[in-house]
Protein backbone atom coordinates (compact mmCIF):
# COMPACT_ATOMS: atom_id res chain seq x y z
CA UNK A 1 0.00 0.00 0.00
CA UNK A 2 2.74 2.56 0.92
CA UNK A 3 4.61 1.54 -2.39
CA UNK A 4 1.18 2.37 -4.34
CA UNK A 5 1.05 5.57 -2.51
CA UNK A 6 4.56 6.58 -3.27
CA UNK A 7 4.21 6.08 -6.81
CA UNK A 8 1.15 7.94 -7.02
CA UNK A 9 2.63 11.01 -5.49
CA UNK A 10 5.77 10.51 -7.42
CA UNK A 11 3.41 10.45 -11.07
CA UNK A 12 1.71 13.56 -9.58
CA UNK A 13 4.84 15.75 -8.78
CA UNK A 14 6.28 14.89 -12.40
CA UNK A 15 3.11 16.05 -14.11
CA UNK A 16 3.04 19.20 -11.95
CA UNK A 17 6.74 19.83 -13.23
CA UNK A 18 6.15 19.55 -16.70
CA UNK A 19 3.43 21.69 -17.08
CA UNK A 20 5.05 24.64 -18.28
CA UNK A 21 3.89 28.44 -17.19
CA UNK A 22 3.09 30.81 -20.32
CA UNK A 23 4.45 33.95 -18.68
CA UNK A 24 8.14 31.94 -18.06
CA UNK A 25 8.17 32.84 -22.11
CA UNK A 26 7.92 36.22 -22.12
CA UNK A 27 10.81 38.31 -22.71
CA UNK A 28 11.87 40.75 -20.13
CA UNK A 29 10.35 44.19 -19.55
CA UNK A 30 13.67 46.28 -21.01
CA UNK A 31 14.66 49.42 -22.56
CA UNK A 32 17.68 48.90 -24.40
CA UNK A 33 16.33 47.75 -28.12
CA UNK A 34 16.60 44.14 -27.49
CA UNK A 35 14.10 43.22 -29.92
CA UNK A 36 11.88 41.51 -28.33
CA UNK A 37 8.01 40.81 -28.29
CA UNK A 38 5.96 39.01 -25.83
CA UNK A 39 1.68 38.78 -24.90
CA UNK A 40 -0.20 36.33 -23.59
CA UNK A 41 -3.61 36.06 -25.41
CA UNK A 42 -6.31 34.33 -22.92
CA UNK A 43 -3.20 32.88 -21.31
CA UNK A 44 -1.84 31.89 -24.28
CA UNK A 45 1.72 32.99 -25.32
CA UNK A 46 2.27 34.44 -28.36
CA UNK A 47 5.66 36.20 -29.98
CA UNK A 48 7.24 36.45 -32.37
CA UNK A 49 8.90 33.80 -34.40
CA UNK A 50 10.69 33.23 -38.26
CA UNK A 51 14.11 31.82 -39.14
CA UNK A 52 17.35 33.85 -39.90
CA UNK A 53 16.43 36.96 -42.18
CA UNK A 54 17.97 38.48 -45.08
CA UNK A 55 17.75 41.09 -47.86
CA UNK A 56 16.37 38.62 -50.28
CA UNK A 57 14.22 36.71 -47.87
CA UNK A 58 13.39 39.02 -45.62
CA UNK A 59 10.76 36.62 -43.35
CA UNK A 60 10.09 39.29 -40.61
CA UNK A 61 9.11 38.16 -37.56
CA UNK A 62 8.85 41.88 -35.99
CA UNK A 63 8.82 45.11 -37.77
CA UNK A 64 8.56 48.79 -37.44
CA UNK A 65 6.69 51.33 -39.75
CA UNK A 66 6.35 54.77 -39.96
CA UNK A 67 3.26 56.79 -40.96
CA UNK A 68 2.22 57.83 -44.72
CA UNK A 69 3.14 60.16 -46.01
CA UNK A 70 5.23 61.56 -43.12
CA UNK A 71 6.74 58.94 -41.05
CA UNK A 72 6.26 60.92 -37.72
CA UNK A 73 2.39 60.82 -37.99
CA UNK A 74 1.87 57.45 -36.60
CA UNK A 75 4.20 53.97 -35.95
CA UNK A 76 3.15 50.33 -36.93
CA UNK A 77 4.34 47.35 -35.05
CA UNK A 78 3.73 44.36 -37.49
CA UNK A 79 4.31 40.79 -35.39
CA UNK A 80 4.08 37.28 -37.01
CA UNK A 81 4.69 33.66 -36.27
CA UNK A 82 6.08 32.08 -39.29
CA UNK A 83 7.53 28.69 -37.70
CA UNK A 84 4.38 27.40 -35.88
CA UNK A 85 1.52 25.21 -37.14
CA UNK A 86 -1.07 28.02 -37.18
CA UNK A 87 0.06 31.24 -38.09
CA UNK A 88 -0.15 34.29 -35.54
CA UNK A 89 -0.15 37.85 -36.90
CA UNK A 90 -0.58 41.03 -34.61
CA UNK A 91 -0.47 44.83 -35.36
CA UNK A 92 -0.32 47.65 -33.06
CA UNK A 93 -0.66 51.42 -34.56
CA UNK A 94 0.46 54.14 -32.36
CA UNK A 95 -0.65 57.51 -33.20
CA UNK A 96 1.22 60.69 -32.80
CA UNK A 97 4.10 58.64 -30.82
CA UNK A 98 6.57 61.26 -31.79
CA UNK A 99 4.87 64.32 -30.59
CA UNK A 100 3.69 62.73 -27.18
CA UNK A 101 6.48 60.07 -26.37
CA UNK A 102 7.03 58.48 -23.08
CA UNK A 103 3.57 57.92 -21.27
CA UNK A 104 0.16 55.97 -22.03
CA UNK A 105 -1.68 55.68 -25.32
CA UNK A 106 -5.30 54.53 -25.09
CA UNK A 107 -6.53 51.97 -27.51
CA UNK A 108 -9.27 52.77 -29.70
CA UNK A 109 -11.06 50.94 -32.23
CA UNK A 110 -9.68 49.48 -35.31
CA UNK A 111 -11.43 48.44 -38.55
CA UNK A 112 -9.08 45.67 -39.21
CA UNK A 113 -6.97 47.91 -41.27
CA UNK A 114 -3.08 49.64 -41.19
CA UNK A 115 -1.29 52.68 -42.18
CA UNK A 116 -3.45 55.30 -44.56
CA UNK A 117 -6.78 52.59 -44.30
CA UNK A 118 -6.81 52.57 -40.51
CA UNK A 119 -8.07 55.14 -37.99
CA UNK A 120 -6.47 58.08 -37.17
CA UNK A 121 -5.58 56.35 -33.68
CA UNK A 122 -4.60 54.32 -31.37
CA UNK A 123 -5.38 50.57 -32.15
CA UNK A 124 -4.88 47.22 -32.16
CA UNK A 125 -6.10 43.94 -34.07
CA UNK A 126 -4.92 40.12 -34.04
CA UNK A 127 -5.62 37.27 -35.95
CA UNK A 128 -5.48 33.97 -34.47
CA UNK A 129 -5.90 30.37 -34.49
CA UNK A 130 -9.43 28.84 -32.86
CA UNK A 131 -8.94 25.51 -32.37
CA UNK A 132 -12.77 24.75 -32.01
CA UNK A 133 -13.81 26.06 -35.51
CA UNK A 134 -10.20 24.67 -37.02
CA UNK A 135 -9.80 28.32 -38.54
CA UNK A 136 -8.76 31.68 -38.29
CA UNK A 137 -10.81 34.63 -36.48
CA UNK A 138 -9.66 38.42 -36.66
CA UNK A 139 -10.03 40.61 -33.42
CA UNK A 140 -10.01 44.30 -33.55
CA UNK A 141 -9.70 46.49 -30.57
CA UNK A 142 -12.76 48.88 -29.34
CA UNK A 143 -13.03 52.00 -28.14
CA UNK A 144 -11.10 52.53 -24.82
CA UNK A 145 -10.19 49.13 -24.73
CA UNK A 146 -7.12 49.24 -23.43
CA UNK A 147 -3.76 50.65 -22.28
CA UNK A 148 -0.60 51.50 -24.49
CA UNK A 149 2.13 52.48 -21.90
CA UNK A 150 5.73 53.77 -23.69
CA UNK A 151 8.17 53.80 -21.32
CA UNK A 152 11.51 54.74 -23.81
CA UNK A 153 11.04 56.36 -27.34
CA UNK A 154 14.55 57.35 -28.53
CA UNK A 155 14.01 59.19 -31.75
CA UNK A 156 16.74 58.29 -34.66
CA UNK A 157 18.82 60.68 -36.04
CA UNK A 158 16.15 62.08 -39.09
CA UNK A 159 13.65 59.34 -38.44
CA UNK A 160 11.86 57.29 -36.18
CA UNK A 161 13.35 54.52 -38.14
CA UNK A 162 16.75 55.43 -38.26
CA UNK A 163 18.23 54.04 -34.98
CA UNK A 164 14.76 54.60 -32.78
CA UNK A 165 14.42 52.46 -29.82
CA UNK A 166 11.05 51.74 -29.13
CA UNK A 167 10.24 50.25 -25.72
CA UNK A 168 6.68 49.90 -23.78
CA UNK A 169 3.58 47.34 -22.35
CA UNK A 170 0.46 47.31 -23.56
CA UNK A 171 -2.84 45.16 -22.56
CA UNK A 172 -6.65 45.32 -23.35
CA UNK A 173 -9.57 43.21 -24.91
CA UNK A 174 -10.57 42.45 -28.78
CA UNK A 175 -13.72 41.63 -29.98
CA UNK A 176 -13.98 38.97 -33.19
CA UNK A 177 -14.63 41.46 -36.51
CA UNK A 178 -17.39 39.32 -37.53
CA UNK A 179 -18.98 38.67 -33.96
CA UNK A 180 -18.90 40.91 -31.21
CA UNK A 181 -20.00 38.50 -28.64
CA UNK A 182 -16.46 36.60 -29.02
CA UNK A 183 -14.17 38.01 -27.26
CA UNK A 184 -10.52 37.81 -26.26
CA UNK A 185 -8.02 39.50 -23.11
CA UNK A 186 -4.40 40.32 -23.94
CA UNK A 187 -2.21 40.99 -20.44
CA UNK A 188 1.39 41.30 -19.83
CA UNK A 189 2.17 42.70 -23.23
CA UNK A 190 5.81 44.19 -23.56
CA UNK A 191 8.02 45.27 -26.78
CA UNK A 192 11.48 46.63 -26.79
CA UNK A 193 12.64 47.68 -30.27
CA UNK A 194 15.68 48.71 -32.47
CA UNK A 195 14.21 50.52 -35.24
CA UNK A 196 16.98 49.80 -37.42
CA UNK A 197 18.01 45.85 -36.99
CA UNK A 198 14.23 44.74 -36.05
CA UNK A 199 13.49 43.59 -39.09
CA UNK A 200 16.83 41.20 -39.40
CA UNK A 201 16.19 39.61 -36.42
CA UNK A 202 15.88 35.74 -35.98
CA UNK A 203 13.23 34.67 -34.30
CA UNK A 204 13.65 31.10 -32.49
Amino acid sequence: MKQTFTLAVLLLLIGCSSDSNPEDGLPKETQTGANTFGCLIDGKLYKPRCEEPSIVFPQWGMSLWGGIPNVFDYNEIEVRDLKSKNYFEMLIHIDKLHANGIGEFIINESNGESNVDGFNQTYLHCIVYDKKSSGYKKYVSYENSGIITITRYSQGSNSPLTGAIFSGVFSGKLKNINDPDDEIEITKGRFDINSLTCSYQGFP
